[in-house]
């Protein structure tokens, strides 16, 4: 689930008022046999219980009002009306003459779900059991494995795995397609349904099949342990006594609040810039975006606007900052897992100039998505605004591009390639094999002096704990190139600021 999203989850009643179920024509059909005026009856008789099912889901036609908390009332027209026709055709067709015999309740859901798919991966239907799990997200009661998910080439894909959880000490990555999960191929799953096969009880475990361009497009096993996702989601060190660093996970409901310690400590120290680490975090909620953002921006200036069809999600977010960073260098570290809010925060802070934006292009998931209650206890979810940057740039399907590029070096390769097209997923769909490129496959050994073996072993050893410490860092100086490049980036800032201050001195 995206924290940004408007989560509203009250109970949804539609009344109808005024079918004109006179006017509701089903298709003549050309084969009669002896029972034909018994058959037209039962269909005709069956035609009046759909009605019902499909003003619940067009909302429109008919003289439907679909009377929701928010009071909205849509009018009919008539070509929605034609529209609606032809589906009460096909339901009553498929009810009649389909080879197996199908239940209303699976044939709407299959029909709502369909419907959804049309618009975009984030709106989406959930019967009661995932409305339920929805729920118990945003209360941190599930067992998950800690990644954001959305679907790109009609597979479910990772937008960014969360730090310090089951996906992240496995290894997936940002763009990794999920093809199967538990042997089940994912392609055109919705993706509440794949959210529901992911999660599970604490301690359960799942084995998900990931697709990754840069493993010779050869896709491996990786079984995972479901936890509970619960992670502190700001973490702080300092970088050679002057450069506060900042490394923002996700955006939950405490974010601000931590943030805000670490600047007093910082400032406490001395701190003369900034780095704020948005790599690779998912989103969260967008109130926590806006108020990270207005601790570096001026008041009154304008972090973010959602627009959306109604006049109630076109909103308008401003700043009303009363810290004293107004004055700190910062740069914010950005890659392809950095979404939602995460780019919210980047979008404000580079538009009004109050950073330098460090690192590859964000994810560019930029909507909002509303959830509601239905009258059933099903929920839905549903796109019903975009964000857009203080200029005005909107962020869906484009994301922010930083102003100085630097892809993250590993192992002598870049990391950040382009996303992976469905046909070369299709490509390999056959013999699925653990092929990860962590895990070398054990070649026959020759035989050793014991004293060899204790020794290899032991080294193996020592790199596991390495790997497990190196989970543990708030950064990697050394090794991570980006942040040597923002760190760069704020030394050469303060060498010019010293510069300016000598030349009005003088």
């Amino acid at each position: 689930m995206d924290g940004c999203s408007q989560a509203g989850f009250g109970s949804t009643n539609y009344i109808f008022k005024n079918l004109p179920v006179t006017m509701l024509v089903f298709p003549t059909m050309t084969e009669k046999k002896n029972s034909g005026i018994f058959s037209f009856f039962k269909g005709f008789i069956k035609g009046i219980a759909y009605a019902a099912i499909i003003a619940f889901f067009a909302g429109v036609g008919l003289g439907v009002v679909a009377t929701v908390r928010s009071s909205q009332a849509f009018a009919a027209t008539g070509s929605s009306y034609e529209h609606l026709r032809v589906f009460a055709e096909v339901m009553t067709l498929i009810q009649n003459y389909y080879v197996e015999e199908k239940s209303p309740k699976d044939l709407t859901e299959g029909a709502i779900k369909g419907l959804l798919r049309t618009l975009d991966p984030h709106s989406a239907y959930m019967d009661k059991e995932s409305y339920e799990s929805r729920k118990q997200e945003t209360e941190g009661k599930f067992g998950g494995l800690g990644i954001e998910i959305t679907l790109k080439d009609s597979f479910v894909t990772i937008i960014s795995p969360m730090e310090d959880t089951p996906a992240e000490r496995a290894g997936l990555k940002p763009n990794d397609k999920i093809v199967k999960i538990d042997g089940v191929v994912t392609k055109d799953m919705d993706l509440m349904e794949a959210v529901k096969k992911m999660r599970g009880e604490v301690g359960t475990k799942v084995t998900i099949t990931i697709f990754r361009d840069d493993n010779g497009r050869v896709p491996f096993d990786v079984e995972l342990t479901r936890a509970i996702i619960k992670v502190h989601s700001v973490k702080s060190e300092m970088i050679d006594n002057e450069i506060g660093y900042l490394r923002i996970v996700s955006f939950s409901s405490t974010t601000t609040d931590e943030m805000v310690e670490a600047l007093k400590k910082f400032k406490q120290k001395k701190f003369k810039s900034l780095v704020l680490d948005l790599r690779n975090n998912p989103g969260g909620l967008l109130k926590e975006a806006v108020s990270v953002s207005e601790q570096f921006m001026k008041d009154g200036t304008t972090v973010v606007s959602t627009k959306g069809r109604s006049p109630e999600q076109n909103t308008h977010y401003t700043a009303r900052n009363k810290n004293s960073y107004m004055d700190i260098p910062i740069v914010v570290l950005i890659n392809a897992g950095s979404a939602s809010a995460a780019e919210i925060v980047a979008g404000a802070l580079k538009d009004t100039k109050r950073a330098i934006i460090v690192g590859n292009r964000s994810f560019g998931k930029g909507s909002v998505q509303t959830v509601r209650e239905l009258s059933d206890g099903s929920g839905l979810s549903l796109t019903t605004a975009r964000y857009y940057t203080p200029a005005g740039i909107a962020i869906h399907g484009i994301g922010i591009a930083p102003d100085i590029e630097v892809k993250l070096k590993i192992a002598g390769r870049d990391d950040d390639g382009e996303p992976l097209r469905e046909k070369e997923l299709m490509e390999h769909f056959q013999g699925l094999k653990d092929t990860r490129p962590d895990v070398k496959k054990k070649q026959p050994e020759k035989e050793t002096p014991k004293e060899s073996k204790d020794k290899d072993k032991d080294k193996d050893q020592d790199k596991d704990k390495d790997k497990d410490l190196g989970l543990r860092k708030v950064f990697d100086l050394e090794k991570d190139n980006q942040l040597q490049r923002a760190v760069e980036v704020l030394k050469e800032w303060d060498i010019f600021r010293g510069m300016m201050g000598e030349k009005k001195a003088g």
